[in-house]
């Protein structure tokens, strides 16, 4: 796929109030500084499309972005750690528990994780909710270039054997570096994919 152009929507605190959902629309969250906003422009190709921060908590909000009028791509705030009131952090919970159960062109959300570390509980448990839910999942690993290639395989693996312990099937898995551009082509191709299949619900 070749992303002709992307450009900002919109954004949200309520799904309601999203665009019309006549076009698919692909997820994007993980716990706070994992490397979302860095992932997204290097899909997009556009180096300032989501906006990078050093602090977390930076995305507040369900943020849409067009890609070449065919699909959405939607920057969701991160969960886990983030310096703001439990007020604030519940009002976001809630915000994209809504977002993810009733959105209804949602086709897939891509959770990602930094590839550094094990298995978190906070990242288990969230796609354990979306298992629960029937929310359709992948996994993005973020900055593979921080590792070694062995180290990279290493985590991975590691990975899918704790998930296995609970899951039936492993979710599909991408090893992403946005510093090297790796990564991009098979996300694009698997969402791509989805687009042919998609129906319009109105």
């Amino acid at each position: 796929m070749k992303v002709q152009e992307a450009k900002y929507v919109m954004s949200n605190s309520d799904y309601q109030k999203c665009p019309e959902p006549v076009l698919p629309e692909y997820a994007f969250i993980g716990r706070s500084n994992v490397g979302k906003s860095s992932l997204i422009n290097m899909l997009t190709g556009k180096k300032a499309l989501a906006k990078t921060s050093q602090q977390p908590g930076k995305t507040q909000m369900i943020n849409h972005f067009i890609i070449g009028n065919a699909w959405y791509l939607v920057d969701l705030p991160g969960y886990g750690y983030a310096k703001v009131s439990k007020v604030e952090r519940d009002k976001w919970e809630k915000m994209i528990h809504d977002y993810l159960h009733y959105r209804e062109n949602l086709i897939c959300t891509f959770v990602l994780v930094d590839v550094r570390h094990s298995a978190m509980a906070v990242d288990l448990e969230f796609m354990a909710a979306l298992g629960e839910a029937g929310i359709p999942f992948e996994i993005i690993f973020t900055k593979a270039d921080k590792l070694k290639p062995g180290q990279v395989a290493a985590q991975v693996e590691a990975y899918k054997r704790k998930m296995s312990e609970v899951w039936e099937e492993v979710p599909e898995m991408y090893v992403t570096s946005a510093e090297k551009n790796e990564g991009r082509e098979p996300i694009l191709a698997t969402i791509e994919t989805y687009n042919q299949s998609f129906v319009k619900t109105k």
